[in-house]
């Protein structure tokens, strides 16, 4: 064995330097692994100023999250270099090629935290404000713009479902049916609206008019303009799933995209590739992916003690 294979063989690798990584690593470095994250710098929420919901961490900007969690692995020992995973093969170990082509890295388990990333609605004024004025979980901002004017953009029928919940947050909500038809609607859920004191208002969205830098309405392609202050849009999940099918990994089909199968750990069908965060889900929030984080590496750290052990013993 060359000095440079040592050099580029690790216990753990983990792929994706969001919560759900750096939470792995964090606890595989304190387990004594070598490992080694390779992070894309492509974490989903980063278009938000603060994250909440996170219990001592409550309104953190994401990136000083991440920063914190990168010097907190680097404390133990574990390595991070920007990059990303564009191939892995499973021999007696995985062996993966990093983007440039000219580092290859070996590793006994992997964690692949890769995530999602959020197609929004091809709606003028959607993206520019995505995770400011527009939004698409209340619980991680609905108590920040609390009592505003609500416009909700349904792509699908699950606007309406989310126009009713958002409506815990204000009494003043708009759902803009846009691509979805007053056909589509089932008298249940007009029901379920009209008790939530949602506004239903049909036609197609043109785009959001803005002042300042901030949305002031919604413009419909009649012509009509509704004020509005904060617009909620259901963006449809597209994740990042190469690895797990260039793997063979059994995928499953959910309502917000396909993921990995996996065990309560985040084990996949494939031996010694777990997932954790927003790979395995779409409502992997970031104190559910630092713990699933966690839960992968416990489990690894487990599995690599015990393949040690003779049979019967």
């Amino acid at each position: 064995m060359t000095e440079q294979y040592e050099a580029d063989t690790y216990e753990v690798v983990v792929i994706g330097g969001g919560a759900a990584g750096l939470s792995a690593a964090l606890v595989l470095g304190r387990a004594r692994c070598r490992t080694l994250v390779v992070d894309a710098g492509e974490p989903r929420n980063a278009p938000a100023a603060h994250m909440q919901g996170y219990l001592s961490r409550d309104g953190m900007p994401p990136a000083e999250f991440l920063a914190v969690g990168r010097e907190e692995i680097a404390r133990y020992g574990v390595e991070l270099v920007a990059g990303r995973v564009v191939d892995v093969a499973k021999g007696e170990d995985f062996t993966l090629t990093l983007a440039d082509g000219d580092r290859t890295v070996r590793a006994r388990r992997l964690v692949v935290a890769t995530g999602l990333r959020d197609e929004l609605p091809a709606v003028p004024g959607v993206a520019e404000h995505f995770g400011r004025d527009v939004l698409h979980c209340p619980f991680c901002h609905g108590w920040e713009v609390r009592d505003r004017a609500f416009g909700v953009l349904a792509s699908t029928s699950a606007g309406v479902h989310q126009a009713m919940l958002v409506a815990r947050w204000s009494k003043d909500v708009t759902l803009f049916l846009h691509t979805v038809t007053e056909d589509e609607l089932t008298d249940e859920a007009l029901r379920g609206l009209a008790r939530a004191g949602v506004t239903v208002v049909p036609g197609e969205v043109e785009r959001l008019t803005t002042d300042a830098g901030r949305v002031t309405g919604v413009r419909l392609r009649n012509g009509t303009t509704h004020a509005r202050e904060t617009v909620f849009v259901a963006p449809r999940a597209v994740p990042r799933n190469a690895l797990f099918e260039t793997l063979g990994a059994e995928l499953t089909e959910t309502p917000f995209g396909t993921y990995p199968k996996v065990d309560a750990t985040g084990l996949t069908t494939v031996p010694g590739v777990w997932a954790a965060g927003n790979a395995i889900g779409f409502g992997e929030q970031v104190i559910h992916a630092a713990s699933g984080g966690y839960r992968a590496a416990a489990a690894i750290v487990a599995d690599l003690v015990f393949a040690e052990v003779p049979p019967g013993a």
